[in-house]
């Protein structure tokens, strides 16, 4: 999983088993270890949701997705989520959640496990 943070925007992208395991499951999540700290960003699909939404508690971005909407996600051909909700005093927070595709130029990273880039097939 992957996430691109830039101002009020949060996008995570997500591998073929990440998102096999989110439906299987209904949760994923990565870690980055600092000294003493542990920042979390993970997925949930939530059955009490109307649409996609995100908290920050104790070093922990989650992205909540309903589970109407994503637990077939694995089984279609849709990218992905976006919602902007509205944030206290700050303006909104916009967030995109979706299915990781393959690079078009070449990178040192490991793709195996992304999706295929629909550009590429043009």
């Amino acid at each position: 999983m992957k996430i691109r943070i830039l101002g009020n925007s949060l996008r995570f992208r997500l591998t073929r088993t990440e998102v096999n395991t989110l439906c299987a499951k209904g949760y994923i999540e990565n870690k980055t270890k600092f000294n003493t700290d542990v920042f979390i960003y993970a997925v949930r699909l939530v059955a009490d949701s109307e649409k996609l939404d995100a908290q920050f508690r104790d070093n922990t971005i989650t992205l909540n997705l309903p589970q109407w909407l994503g637990s077939n996600w694995h089984l279609t051909e849709r990218v992905g989520f976006s919602e902007t909700i509205d944030i206290k005093d700050n303006g909104g927070l916009s967030l995109l959640l979706e299915k990781d595709f393959t690079c078009l130029d070449e990178r040192q990273e490991d793709q195996s496990d992304n999706y295929p880039n629909p550009k590429a097939l043009l």
